[in-house]
């Protein structure tokens, strides 16, 4: 059987990972998931748009300017 074609899935593979990144020029990133409560997600999504951010940048900002300790 060819080795061309394996199995599974491409981004698994850490060789791929590497590559495409390099290729890409991509910063590694972190997904982060966390509860609100509703009132709190409204009033962030509100703030949002009326900044014309998306809530991602309103948070990525929001970190960007935490001290670096």
């Amino acid at each position: 059987m060819s080795r061309l074609l394996n199995a599974g899935r491409p981004s698994a593979r850490q060789d791929a990972k590497s590559k495409f990144s390099d290729l890409a020029g991509i910063e590694e990133q972190r997904r982060v998931n966390f509860n609100l409560p509703l009132e709190m997600h409204s009033k962030l999504k509100i703030y949002a748009a009326k900044q014309g951010l998306t809530i991602t940048q309103v948070l990525t900002d929001f970190i960007e300017s935490l001290p670096n300790e």
